[in-house]
């Protein structure tokens, strides 16, 4: 049985790649996902509020007794229990190409491109194998257009592109008004690989307090139909590689985002459920699934079941929708 694929540049030995998450925070940690049967890991990320914060602690320093400096660096969240300010988190992934053999691909979470640039650099230099832009943006300012929100994810490509050699994904959401041109504007703009979708955390009220309060809440497995569709739509109209990530939690998710077309299957919420060892599990139900059903390869059922492949591509598309009402009963 052959689960080798191909992500990004990198030859896996199978689809199951743990996304960005506190599992990464450690070598322990990262070396028992190894030894579970992660092909890769995708580093938990380093926000552009934490390189920020450091460069104005070390203005805060250099300025401090010449009364140029009155900013409060209060606002910018603790993250030293993480251990994951910018120099620790360029030094925890030196040390992780020291202890395990599978692939690190770095990952920076921000909207700006110029916060990034220096420390792209700094993670290729580290040994990383690849990066993941995770660009988190909310757009609420209502002057702003689509297309200038457009272009702000391909200006922050370009400027990573040209910093580093090694391959660069980026992490879209799916809420962007025309998703396969942007798709394709990515592609073109040089991204080596779409990872589908990235999950927002949504603010929530505490009725006692009164208060917004940050609320994390882990994926389930409906959440996998959106980047299933937009994967079976994108899959052989860009040359970049896809990776699926949101709601993937069993063998069957996995097996169903391979058939739509994405290159790896990225996991998270199930690990923090199950642990690393969950990702042997899935594993194993692959082989044993694709033993049953005769295939012999990841890449033979890749895409099979994408809109190009199937009798009726109008299944991912509005035709698709009475007929989806009309099922339920």
């Amino acid at each position: 049985m052959n689960l080798t694929t191909t992500y990004l540049g990198l030859k896996l030995k199978n689809p199951i790649v743990p996304s960005a998450s506190p599992l990464s925070y450690n070598i322990e940690s990262m070396k028992q996902l190894e030894d579970a049967g992660a092909s890769a890991i995708v580093m938990f990320s380093l926000f552009e509020e934490q390189i920020e914060h450091e460069r104005s602690e070390m203005i805060h320093y250099l300025t401090r007794d010449a009364d140029s400096y009155a900013e409060a660096l209060s606002y910018f969240p603790e993250v030293h229990q993480y251990n994951s300010g910018p120099e620790e988190y360029i030094d925890l992934i030196y040390k992780a190409k020291k202890s395990l053999e599978i692939p690190i691909i770095g990952s920076l979470n921000g909207i700006s491109a110029g916060g990034w640039i220096d420390y792209a650099k700094n993670i290729e230099e580290a040994g990383a194998d690849a990066l993941e832009l995770n660009i988190y943006y909310i757009p609420t300012d209502p002057a702003l257009s689509g297309k200038e929100i457009e272009n702000r994810y391909l200006e922050i490509l370009h400027a990573v592109k040209s910093t580093v050699k090694i391959p660069v994904a980026v992490k879209l959401s799916p809420f962007f008004s025309g998703l396969s041109h942007m798709a394709q504007q990515l592609d073109k703009a040089g991204a080596d690989g779409l990872v589908l979708f990235n999950r927002f955390y949504q603010p929530d009220i505490d009725l006692e307090t009164m208060e917004v309060r940050p609320s994390v809440l882990l994926s389930t497995t409906q959440e996998m139909r959106i980047p299933l569709r937009w994967i079976a739509i994108l899959y052989g109209k860009i040359k970049a590689n896809i990776a699926a990530t949101s709601g993937i939690h069993t063998t069957e998710d996995a097996l169903k985002m391979l058939m739509a077309g994405a290159d790896v299957t990225m996991v998270c919420s199930a690990l923090l459920k199950h642990g690393p060892e969950h990702i042997s599990t899935i594993l194993q139900d692959m082989e044993r699934w694709m033993t049953e059903n005769e295939y012999v390869s990841i890449k033979q059922m890749k895409g099979s079941m994408s809109q190009k492949s199937i009798a009726d591509p109008t299944a991912f598309e509005r035709a698709n929708y009475m007929k989806s009402l009309h099922s339920y009963k």
